[in-house]
């Protein structure tokens, strides 16, 4: 299934589609390429808001803030990520999960991609529009979407037995 059909499917049953993705084996270069897509579309998504707040405030100029961004979303997003992923993973195993550390990676690395059309949405929205009620739903779809999505895909990475 192409990575687009996966990411629909997700908001339906994501613990089937991660399932699937878990069939595949042990794949620490796949899931870090979920990761740094899913890194990368967050930071594409910025530049509206950034440009609005930019033409705003001129003082920052455009480009240091898309610097700053992009080595916050680039560079050190992914190595928080890798450590929510495995505090994610301890907590699972204090309550009985019998997963992997590499299941609880894919579940979060995964949830972040899905999510990444509405986090491209949030950008629009906070770059035309600005703060207001259209940008708080955006943000709670945002939010309440990803959650869903992870809490999902964790459970079922941490109900499986380890086999690797």
């Amino acid at each position: 299934m192409s990575a687009t059909d996966d990411i629909l499917q997700s908001y339906r049953h994501p613990r089937a589609v991660i399932r699937r993705h878990l069939n595949r084996g042990l794949r620490e270069d796949y899931a870090l390429y979920i990761l740094l897509i899913a890194c990368g579309i967050v930071f594409v998504s910025r530049w509206p808001e950034l440009s609005r707040a930019a033409h705003l405030d001129p003082s920052n100029p455009l480009s240091a803030r898309l610097w700053a961004a992009g080595l916050g979303w680039i560079f050190f997003a992914p190595l928080f990520f890798y450590a929510l992923a495995w505090l994610s993973y301890l907590i699972a195993r204090i309550i009985g999960g019998q997963g992997t550390p590499y299941g609880a990676r894919l579940a979060l690395f995964w949830s972040l991609l899905v999510v990444s059309p509405i986090w491209l949405l949030h950008g629009l929205v906070a770059g035309f529009i600005g703060k207001g009620p259209q940008l708080t739903a955006v943000g709670i779809l945002l939010v309440g979407g990803f959650f869903w999505v992870w809490i999902s895909s964790l459970i079922e990475s941490q109900l499986r037995m380890k086999d690797d």
